[in-house]
């Protein structure tokens, strides 16, 4: 099967031939093709090609054309550092304070150069794979666009004192969101959203249920009336607000290695599709084919019976510099296992 059959056979219920294997390929992307980190960020026809050229290598389920978490925040104002030969961060925020606010508008792709270069590089992925593999256009959501575009201190501090202001920010974030979201979907591919400040390992369950929640349902909501599925992707610690997360609607929830399948499987398997989460770091980088193939075998064992489904995939995006051997070697373990259990050949 072709990874756009499996998928769409999984989702309709059908027999497959194995469980759907994700590793989250993002700038190791660029070793595939021997160029620099930068260079994917500036030119969207070498993002598009180094997101092809790794899914041809590989052979895994889902293209993720992706760059940095900083594209909207970007285009918002925020001034992004681009070293030679790593991923990009933010140096400066758009502003400083709520009084500055009333200064931003929301973001339109036409008015920015990197989110035109990001949907160049998703335009000629999806001309080139998109009849084989399905496609994703990198999101950041709205509560962590807001976060970077005033400065996480910043905002610590208004939703304690000012949460007003946050919602005012968090609105615009939104409808830059949505401005985005619809370009994307307008390339041929599907959003798929991260939203790291949303994270339990950053705020509480009530800051997420009040400031995260209600604009991320928003945004899923109107995604899918454009007749696009949404995976959502929350890093770190995430068991307390895992309810919350299918309560947003998204299709799938991305679950990073600092929590269980099995835990995520129980909770809310029977709600929604789980996605996860061998680890990017100290396995997927740091560690041998060995350690690969047995986290990998781990994360099926845990999850391959989760009722709504399961993607095999890593916790978060690949290091830069992870080994081509391991990505290989996560690929081969499920294609091995296929959809039994017991799992055969490994």
């Amino acid at each position: 099967m072709t990874a756009l059959e499996r998928m769409s056979a999984y989702n309709k219920g059908e027999a497959i031939d194995r469980l759907p294997c994700v590793p989250i390929v993002g700038n190791t992307g660029a070793r595939v093709i021997g160029e620099k980190v930068s260079s994917l960020r500036r030119d969207g026809k070498l993002l598009a090609k180094a997101q092809i050229e790794a899914y041809r290598k590989f052979g895994y389920d889902n293209i993720r054309v992706f760059t940095d978490l900083f594209t909207l925040p970007e285009a918002l104002g925020a001034k992004v550092y681009v070293p030679d030969d790593e991923t990009a961060y933010i140096e400066e925020p758009a502003i400083k304070s709520a009084a500055e606010i009333k200064t931003l508008t929301p973001a339109e792709s036409a008015k920015s150069p990197i989110l035109q270069r990001c949907l160049e590089a998703m335009r000629i992925t999806i001309d080139a794979v998109g009849k084989e593999v399905p496609v994703a256009g990198a999101l950041t959501a709205p509560f962590t666009v807001a976060c970077l575009v005033i400065g996480e201190e910043n905002i610590a501090r208004l939703m304690l004192h000012n949460p007003a202001a946050v919602h005012e920010l968090c609105e615009i974030s939104l409808q830059s969101c949505l401005n985005y979201a619809k370009d994307i979907i307008e390339t041929g591919c599907s959003p798929s959203l991260s939203d790291p400040m949303g994270s339990g390992t950053v705020i509480s369950r009530k800051h997420f249920q009040t400031f995260a929640f209600p604009y991320l349902k928003r945004l899923i909501a109107d995604i899918q009336s454009r007749g696009k599925s949404v995976t959502l992707h929350i890093c770190g610690k995430t068991e307390k607000i895992w309810d919350l997360m299918a309560d947003t609607g998204a299709n799938c929830l991305s679950i990073d290695n600092e929590v269980s399948m099995r835990s995520a499987k129980e909770a809310v398997g029977s709600r929604v599709r789980i996605m996860g989460n061998v680890p990017p770091s100290e396995v997927m980088f740091q560690g041998t084919v060995a350690d690969v193939r047995e986290a990998t075998r781990r994360c099926i064992e845990e999850a391959y019976d989760s009722p709504k489904g399961v993607i095999i995939a890593t916790g978060c995006s690949l290091a830069t510099n992870t080994p081509f051997e391991n990505i290989s070697a996560m690929v081969k373990t499920v294609e091995e296992a296929g959809v039994c259990f017991p799992i055969r050949g490994i």
